[in-house]
């Protein structure tokens, strides 16, 4: 019998490994993505102080799909609010999902919005 793991799963295990070189600080926070079947959320986190400095989720923009428009939206709406704080560069922390679709599309709008990886 074959032990297969669920895509939840190895999506955790993937990203603990990333985790554990991803740090985020107030000058350059972290930009963790989480996404659901229904929405997309992202916050920015200082892991020093362990917490958090600002957050975008799809409800926010208005949106109630969890579709590439949607994740754009986010990316733009979470740029905007870094870039009011005063926050230029970030770390992306993708949480173990595939740099592909609505992580992508995130990241693209939030790099469009003025935000440097």
């Amino acid at each position: 019998m074959i032990n297969k793991l669920s895509r939840n799963v190895t999506r955790k295990k993937r990203h603990l490994r990333i985790r554990k070189n991803i740090q985020g600080t107030a000058a350059r926070p972290r930009l963790s993505v989480y996404r659901s079947n229904r929405a997309i959320y992202v916050q920015l986190i200082d892991d020093v102080e362990q917490t958090t400095l600002y957050s975008a989720r799809s409800q926010e923009a208005g949106l109630t799909q969890s579709n590439i428009a949607t994740a754009k939206a986010v990316g733009k709406l979470i740029a905007e609010k870094a870039l009011a704080g005063g926050v230029t560069e970030i770390v992306f922390d993708r949480s173990g999902y595939l740099y592909h679709g609505r992580i992508k599309a995130l990241a693209e709008a939030a790099r469009e919005a003025g935000l440097k990886f």
